[in-house]
This record gives structure tokens, C-alpha cells and sequence, in this order.
């Protein structure tokens, strides 16, 4: 069973949830000998854990992020992790003049510092196909009113393994109706309708995480390449009703 909080916690809760997040992984990556050497350092900020460091193999950080994903209250695992002695390519949608981290190539319709590159996000992305390993997608799908497009082009531009973090206003909150720019309402059940409710043909997604907090729904998603298995039911009811 999915519950979703019907109003965002208080700061002082998710300061709380956060450090008993820190704690828990520290106790978790302490016991368990996959993970004690592995030189990944984990951040909790309101439910989203933030990874950075390095590793050797994909397999690591597909380890890493699974096993702070199944901690209870995270909302989302967002990741900026060297592997094989590779930076990531990590790309901000529609990023403003704020970027999810420092370094990110920033990419939004109108100039501004910190946009690299001017980009209607409702077309195509000028992003090679295989290039980026993440791309952020924060306040950003409430804006278009068909996101899909955006959604396959982040399918095209993902190298496989790579990662599309979502975050939008929840449909229940004020803040999803107060902006008048918003055009779209969107739920946790938004990410399953995008993960196994497209038609056949169409790019196919894997939900790695997806959580909403009251406030905001969050989601990571993975591409799935061609004939590759879906998720399964049990991992489906992972985060949605």
C-alpha cells in the first residue's frame, strides 16, 4: 500500500527525517560488506538523498542507489557520482539561473546566467543521442502542456543506465494551481501512466524510485532499452496505489 501525506511535513519533521535518514545509512553501509569501501558519500536534504564520490563499476552505484532507495521516507536519490574515473554528464531542464548542482550544463528557453544553451524544451533537445548520464526535470513537465515529447527526447539523449529525475508540484497542493504558468496537474500515478500505460512503440521507462511528500510527487526514472523486461508488480507496488 502507497499513503500519501495529505499536507507537506513542517521543517522541524523533515530535519528530523533527515537525520535519521543519515543515520540509518551510515549504520546500513557500516554492515554490509558491498558498501563499506565504496567511496560514495550520501547527503539527506528533505527526503532527497544526494549522492556524490566515485566508483569503480556501474553495478556499484546501481548497488548504492537501490540500497538507499529501500530506506523508508526517501522521496528520490539524485546522483552526481564519478564512475570508471568518468564525471558524469549531468544535464538541468529548463534550469533558470539556478542549477541543481554546480557544473551542470544548463539548458532553458529564455538566456540567463547559467543557461548554456537556449532550448525549446517542448521540441527536440540539442543533446546527441547516448550523451547525457542525468538529466533534471525540476518544476519543469507542469509547464507543458503535452510533456511527452520532452519525456521521449529524455529517453533518446539518456545513455543506458542513466537517470531522469522529475520533481513537480503534487496535484493536491496550492502550489500546483497558484502559478498561472502551470498547465498541467500531475500525481505519483502520472509516473506509472509514463512507465507502463504508453503504447506499444514508444520509448519504455523503469521506475527506479517515486514518492510524493505532500507538497511535490518526485521520480527516477531509467530507460528501458528494446525487448528489455518491464517492471514487475511487486516493484510497481513499491510506489504506486
Amino acid at each position: 500500500m502507497v499513503a500519501l501525506a495529505l499536507t507537506p511535513p513542517s521543517a522541524e519533521r523533515l530535519r528530523a527525517v533527515d537525520e535519521f535518514l543519515a543515520e540509518a545509512w551510515t549504520d546500513q553501509a557500516r554492515h554490509d560488506d558491498r558498501l563499506r569501501d565504496l567511496a560514495v558519500e550520501v547527503r539527506f536534504d528533505r527526503g532527497v538523498a544526494h549522492l556524490t564520490g566515485e566508483v569503480g563499476e556501474p553495478d556499484d552505484l546501481r548497488l548504492v542507489r537501490d540500497r538507499v532507495g529501500r530506506l523508508a521516507g526517501v522521496l528520490a536519490v539524485w546522483c552526481r557520482v564519478r564512475v570508471g574515473g568518468r564525471d558524469p554528464v549531468v544535464v538541468d531542464l529548463g534550469c533558470g539561473p539556478t542549477k541543481q548542482w554546480p557544473g551542470n550544463l544548463g539548458l532553458d528557453i529564455f538566456p540567463a546566467p547559467g543557461v548554456d544553451a537556449v532550448a525549446d524544451l517542448s521540441s527536440s533537445l540539442p543533446l546527441a543521442d547516448d550523451s547525457v548520464d542525468v538529466l533534471f526535470a525540476v518544476h519543469i513537465l507542469e509547464h507543458l502542456i503535452d510533456f511527452l515529447p520532452l519525456v521521449d527526447e529524455a529517453h533518446r539523449v539518456l545513455r543506458p543506465g542513466g537517470v531522469l529525475h522529475v520533481m513537480s508540484p503534487w496535484w493536491g497542493h496550492v502550489n500546483a494551481v497558484a502559478d498561472p504558468t502551470h498547465v498541467r496537474l500531475l500525481d505519483v500515478q502520472t509516473i506509472k501512466g509514463i512507465c507502463v500505460q504508453r503504447p506499444p512503440g514508444t520509448p519504455r521507462w523503469y521506475p527506479l524510485h517515486a514518492g510524493c511528500d505532500g507538497a511535490s510527487i518526485f521520480a527516477d526514472l531509467t530507460p528501458l532499452p528494446p525487448g528489455a523486461d518491464g517492471p514487475s508488480p511487486s516493484h510497481l507496488a513499491r510506489f504506486f496505489a
